[in-house]
């Protein structure tokens, strides 16, 4: 990505710098701080801002796609595998499981338990949460031939050479990193490899199911919100909050 697309210091006209100060007040200076980092002026700080919350936002479609079908496509195989949508008291699936994930499951239980809910597999898959899914793909399961067959049957759209458990791993870590960002409202916009991230995105969910790919293209606005940059949340800020003298 250009620098030209996170904003010209000179390019713009100026906002109400009383309403930047209470803003930010409201905001912590220290989140505006990673937006600022080659003293960009007030204006192109809170652009920036906006810009990387719109880009999160757009985002926010396809990870959510990706993580539920992940979780429910996981969830059919081991229940054919393992002969029970309950695979999470089976104990053979158990034994297949890291004590990490093991451990998730007595929690997801736990958690239903004091809200009250019954313990059903749908509000299991459900409550388990991200990094208990994506850990299907790390070198413990490498070795394993249940995992091996599990795994391999959920992507089954993907090219065969794609469906190594290698590769799986890398690229459902990365995915979940850019998850974690985004649902934490993290700084996103330098990211020079983001556009092969939304793409990848949009590949697994493929990968999975064509149709919630097809929905997912269908919804997304990321490429555009990219490609416009910072300019359109200048304008805006300095339409609705002009600096007037």
């Amino acid at each position: 990505m250009h620098n030209s697309n996170l904003g010209n210091l000179d390019e713009y006209a100026s906002m109400n710098p009383e309403f930047f100060d209470n803003l930010q007040l409201a905001l912590a200076s220290e989140r505006m701080d990673a937006y600022r980092q080659d003293e960009a002026e007030p204006l192109v700080t809170l652009a920036r801002y906006l810009w990387n919350m719109a880009l999160c936002e757009s985002l926010y479609s396809p990870l959510q796609i990706a993580e539920i079908a992940l979780r429910n496509a996981l969830h059919r195989k081991l229940t054919i595998r393992f002969g029970t949508e309950n695979w999470f008291d089976d104990a053979t699936c158990r034994d297949i499981l890291s004590h990490t994930q093991q451990h998730q499951i007595d929690e997801a239980k736990q958690t239903l338990t004091i809200k009250g809910k019954p313990i059903s597999p749908g509000r299991m898959v459900a409550e388990l949460t991200f990094g208990f899914w994506t850990a299907f793909f790390n070198k413990r399961f490498a070795q394993n031939s249940a995992a091996i067959a599990v795994t391999s049957g959920t992507f089954h759209a993907a090219p065969k050479a794609e469906r190594d458990l290698r590769k799986l791993n890398q690229r459902w870590r990365r995915i979940r990193e850019l998850r974690n960002r985004v649902f934490h409202h993290e700084r996103i916009i330098h990211w020079a490899d983001l556009e092969a991230q939304h793409t990848e995105i949009l590949r697994v969910i493929g990968w999975i199911s064509p149709e919630l790919q097809e929905m997912a293209q269908a919804l997304d606005r990321f490429t555009e919100i990219r490609q416009q940059g910072v300019a359109p949340w200048t304008d805006k800020i300095c339409h609705h909050w002009p600096h007037r003298k």
